[in-house]
């Protein structure tokens, strides 16, 4: 087997973001990469993230909410941060990691009307889908 890179996404609290791009990641990469996602905190996986996902068939139902403290002894070959909060809180950890940064709006932050949240949370995935693609097609 080859050497399988080592991807950690990063967010504030490992419920949303992260956990969206940890699930596209995953099915771009197919098998090419272990891929964690982790919080500066953990705030639970947000069902709207799982049912969002879910519409274009990925399943993060079984995710956990990770703090990044939970993985300081793996040797991270890519760091990737989701949003600006998480960037500037990431406790340091030595690492050879290449780091990047993609600042992508907060769907859970939106109030409104339930379809006024399922678009928000639909808009913010197909960035974050856009990105992951991409990603893997340049670094794997």
């Amino acid at each position: 087997m080859t050497n399988r890179k080592k991807i950690l996404v990063l967010c504030t609290g490992n419920s949303c973001r992260s956990q969206i791009a940890e699930g596209y990641l995953r099915y771009f990469a197919n098998n090419k990469a272990d891929i964690y996602s982790a919080g500066v905190e953990t705030h639970g996986v947000n069902p709207k993230a799982v049912a969002t996902m879910q519409e274009d068939n990925i399943d993060i139902s079984k995710h956990t909410s990770n703090n990044i403290k939970e993985y300081s002894d793996i040797e991270f070959d890519f760091v990737i941060t989701v949003c600006d909060n998480a960037k500037e809180r990431c406790p340091y950890f030595p690492s050879k990691a290449k780091k990047f940064h993609q600042n992508f709006p907060d769907p859970a932050k939106v109030t409104g009307k339930e379809e006024e949240i399922k678009e928000e949370f639909r808009k913010v995935r197909q960035q974050i889908k856009d990105y992951c693609q991409q990603f893997v097609a340049d670094n794997l």
